[in-house]
């Protein structure tokens, strides 16, 4: 098993519909390895809020209701990961969603590492187990889940006290139309990473941390890029 301050690969690719905890496992990387969790959406929003000249730009496409152009997009994400905290690798959260955001992206590693790509798999019914019993703290901000992760008092957060509320994109008909965008966009990502033979594919029913274990196991130099 890698080390806690050497992972042998450089950049780390998450793939899955929403609820398949894309993002737990992504903490759970820069916990053990210190690998920053690069999160497109997280740099839009940053930049939007230091009103940078890339950040002005994209807030011009947003404030019309249009999509931020790739190339904006890119710039900002190759900025970031050219940052020296990056230097020993990173996980990608949000990134790629689009054929032509991950040919991008392999030309930008092309000669720099080959990422390891993991498509975290869960059924439609699971999905909607996951989300709709979602609750987040209306003050602080911390996450439960009424199944997994329950609050000690039905509806009061353990830390503030406050009330637990749904969020308001985990709502079934929401899940169901974010379900069918993933389908529609990102799935095809799975065919263009597989005939790259770059894909791992991972069922993610269990408990987090054997899916960690699992991809701890794919970390290691001889499964990597394999």
């Amino acid at each position: 098993m890698p080390g806690p301050h050497n992972p042998p690969l450089h950049a780390l690719i998450f793939l899955g519909p929403p609820g398949t905890g894309k993002g737990t496992q992504a903490k759970l990387l820069h916990q053990q390895f210190h690998l920053p969790h690069v999160s497109t959406g997280d740099l839009l929003r940053e930049h939007i809020q230091q009103s940078s000249e890339l950040g002005k730009l994209a807030k011009t496409y947003m404030n019309q209701g249009q999509l931020v152009p790739d190339p904006l997009i890119l710039k900002m994400l190759f900025e970031r990961l050219s940052k020296s905290d990056c230097s020993k690798g990173y996980v990608l959260d949000g990134f790629p969603r689009t054929l032509p955001q991950a040919r991008a992206l392999q030309d930008y590693l092309k000669d720099k590492t080959i990422p390891l790509v993991i498509n975290l798999s869960l059924s439609k019914k699971k999905i909607l187990e996951r989300l709709t019993k979602r609750v987040v703290c209306s003050q602080c901000g911390t996450p439960y889940h009424l199944l997994y992760a329950p609050p000690r008092v039905a509806g009061v957060c353990n830390q503030c006290q406050g009330p637990l509320v749904h969020r308001e994109d985990d709502t079934k008909a929401v899940i169901l139309k974010r379900l069918q965008v993933y389908q529609e966009q990102t799935e095809p990502l799975i065919e263009f990473y597989t005939s790259q033979r770059l894909l791992h594919t991972l069922d993610c029913r269990g408990d987090k941390q054997a899916i960690f274990r699992e991809i701890l196991t794919l970390m290691t130099p001889n499964n990597a890029g394999q």
